[in-house]
């Protein structure tokens, strides 16, 4: 009896040792996910106290701004990361594009925990922080789609969406291992230890999964819808390549604001403006991104059944109408902190049901020669745009209105812009990979 098989929808052939490729594709791609998104949300987190160690401008209001606009110029480079290593992939493969980011994301992480302070070398301190979050970015912006192209690719046809809602929740691994991390020594050493030395633990910690990282991405393999494009690469004309790369630039725009709002930003806000304690905030983020790593998951497997469109404009739909309800119950006078974790964990459990279908969808769209190249360029220059400056901007639009609420605003464009695109997009759970 022959132990070879077929895919469900493009006869496909699957070899016996696929599964274990399976497996070991998915370890692969999911290490350099959570490292990544590890480094970002440790940065976030202690931006309070990275402001007092890189930027020394007499005014804190200031000194924040300056520590968050650093964290936007991560994603400044990520756009130019992801079309280098993008064409890089599309030509020489995924498997050794993931390697390149990996080898960049361990360096930058372990850079950081051992900068100097602007009490120690003056200015040359926050030039060193840009060039660390550049590095970052760099690499950022071309792990962002190598490991969710690498998925896709990876998995069976009728289970892309599942497949692709591992990507997330490598993520959402990441920066539930950032927010535990930094909790947990915010709460061991106290906040005074924490500002002392303790920040730099968190960096140096996630460079020691640099060695694991690259022996368990050098031993996967390439993936089989690579290798067979190689043979016989799919001709795309300029004026279609274009419209895809509008579209996955647009639809995912609510997803960038909403992640970067609830899940970095919103540690500092509820310090600010609903009194919560810095242990009590980033407990209370810890939590959400639980809650939407497990929403993504669910998302990815409903998705190769109803679609992926269903689920994204599901919560597009219930952000635009609950996101000022949500913040205003979440602020109103006497809000306890159960109240604000509450919240927090709704508006996180939303983006999940888009982020997880979000990796398969972006992926479907484009042909397997030009994939890299086009998802990481479109989406990379949206999460630099919504993205990376979003906990900036957050702050910015309270600072000029005075109003906590204005964060809401922010949210609801994001979702607007998402639904449009999301009108305007085939839906792609079915097409083959060409």
């Amino acid at each position: 009896m022959s132990t070879e098989a077929y895919g469900a929808t493009t006869g496909e052939r699957i070899l016996p040792g696929s599964v274990l490729s399976r497996v070991k594709a998915v370890a692969g791609a999911g290490i350099g996910n959570v490292l990544e998104w590890y480094d970002f949300t440790v940065y976030a987190y202690l931006a309070g106290i990275l402001s007092t160690k890189f930027f020394v401008t007499g005014n804190e209001s200031t000194a924040l701004l300056a520590t968050f606009a650093v964290f936007g110029v991560g994603f400044v480079a990520r756009p130019l990361g992801g079309l280098l290593i993008g064409l890089f992939g599309d030509k020489y493969g995924r498997k050794p594009a993931l390697l390149l980011t990996f080898m960049m994301i361990a360096g930058s992480t372990g850079l950081m925990g051992i900068l100097p302070t602007y009490a120690s070398i003056g200015m040359a301190a926050p030039i060193l922080l840009v060039v660390a979050r550049l590095v970052q970015g760099i690499s950022a912006g071309g792990e962002w789609g190598g490991a969710a192209s690498f998925l896709v690719e990876w998995a069976p046809p009728h289970r892309r969406g599942l497949y692709g809602s591992l990507h997330p929740l490598a993520i959402t691994t990441g920066m539930l291992l950032g927010s535990g991390v930094t909790g947990g020594l915010t709460s061991l050493l106290g906040s005074a230890t924490m500002a002392d030395w303790g920040w730099r633990i968190p960096f140096l910690f996630g460079a020691l999964i640099g060695p694991l990282g690259l022996y368990v991405r050098s031993k996967v393999d390439e993936t089989p819808v690579f290798r067979r494009a190689k043979n016989a690469p799919t001709v795309v004309s300029d004026f279609s390549m274009t419209r895809t790369m509008l579209l996955a630039f647009a639809f995912p725009a609510v997803q960038s604001v909403v992640t970067y709002v609830f899940v970095s930003y919103f540690t500092t806000f509820t310090q600010k403006y609903a009194g919560l304690s810095a242990s009590t905030a980033l407990w209370s983020t810890a939590l959400g991104t639980l809650v939407q790593g497990l929403a993504c998951v669910a998302s990815g497997w409903l998705s190769d059944k109803t679609g992926r469109k269903f689920n994204m404009l599901a919560s597009c739909t219930m952000l635009i109408l609950f996101s000022y309800p949500l913040l205003a119950f979440a602020l109103s006078s006497g809000a306890s902190p159960m109240r604000v974790i509450l919240v927090q964990s709704a508006f996180t459990a939303l983006n999940g049901l888009f982020l997880g279908s979000m990796p398969a969808a972006l992926a479907e769209m484009f042909p397997t020669s030009r994939r890299l190249t086009g998802l990481t360029t479109a989406y990379n220059l949206q999460s630099m745009v919504f993205g990376g400056f979003a906990p900036f901007i957050a702050s910015w639009l309270i600072t000029q209105t005075g109003e906590p609420m204005s964060l809401s605003y922010f949210i609801m464009f994001g979702a607007v812009v998402s639904v449009v695109a999301l009108l305007l997009m085939a839906e792609t759970v079915r097409k083959e990979l060409t």
